[in-house]
């Protein structure tokens, strides 16, 4: 196998992992979503919101470990926000997965904030390095 064929191979090994990874953000979200109205006695307890930032940050930092690249690591946030706004939408008989109150705003903060701050020290750390 010559070094050509064999970048190929390899190129197309990342872009299926990566694809995957915008997948596993996709399912992550919707699994936050329905486990969104869970209670802890008679108190509501978004807790999927808290674990899908802590999923987000892993599939991010894996991404990022496949890719190097930023906009690359980004694509299972993209997935993330793609299934929430999915959830956001009515369905065919005008049910709604995700009801606008404070919850939400939990699995908004909590699923999208540490990952796109792992991006940001991901990236900083690249700059730092590369000045060297």
């Amino acid at each position: 196998m010559s070094g050509h064929a064999g970048e190929s191979v390899v190129t197309g090994v990342k872009a299926a992992i990566l694809a995957a990874l915008t997948l596993d953000g996709f399912l992550c979200a919707l699994g936050a979503v329905l486990f969104l109205p869970a209670y802890l006695g008679s108190t509501p307890f978004p807790v999927s919101g808290l674990l899908a930032g802590a999923v987000n940050v892993l599939l991010v930092r894996v991404a990022y470990s496949v890719s190097h690249n930023g906009g690359r690591a980004a694509l299972p946030l993209g997935g993330f926000a793609l299934g929430l706004l999915l959830a956001m939408l009515g369905g065919p008989g005008g049910d709604v997965l995700v009801l606008a109150d404070w919850r939400l705003l939990v699995l908004l903060a909590g699923g999208l904030l540490p990952p796109v701050v792992q991006l940001f020290a991901l990236r900083f750390r690249r700059l730092a390095l590369g000045a060297r």
